[in-house]
């Protein structure tokens, strides 16, 4: 009975410059998209990253890994399971790695529905992708 216990889920589009953050929790299904956090080179701003953390208290991570089409392993798919690994050293929670090939497309075609005219400099669609990974993942069955 333990596996059906409701989980507070944190998930992560890992990127470069933005890493977008969505949270969601087992019991309803739902998620939410959060506010993008800065990023140098893929280093996120880690006191950000914990004050975000600390007021969600996530049980578990999901982070976004992008494969390419052929499902080979990039250089950015590397980099954003390091990322994971990181997120469980420093927080000492499990986290899930999650393909997240076509986040980013469906993520700039819903802000296109939306009336963002591409511009996503003004509004990054990572939290959006981020939402996207979040509800795949809440959608499939795991335990």
């Amino acid at each position: 009975m333990a596996s059906h216990t409701p989980r507070q889920i944190m998930a992560f589009d890992y990127g470069l410059r933005n890493i977008g953050i969505a949270v969601g929790q087992t019991l309803t299904g739902t998620a939410s998209a959060l506010a993008p956090i800065k990023a140098r080179d893929g280093i996120p701003d880690w006191d950000m990253l914990a004050k975000l953390i600390n007021e969600w208290q996530p049980d578990t991570f999901i982070v976004g890994i992008p494969l390419n089409m052929d499902d080979s392993e990039s250089e950015m798919s590397a980099r954003a399971r390091k990322f994971g690994n990181r997120l469980n050293g420093r927080y000492g929670k499990p986290w899930i790695g999650v393909d997240e090939r076509l986040s980013s497309r469906e993520a700039k075609q819903r802000a296109r529905e939306l009336g963002h005219n591409g511009n996503y400099n003004d509004r990054p669609i990572d939290g959006l992708a981020a939402h996207l990974i979040l509800e795949g993942w809440l959608a499939s069955p795991h335990d």
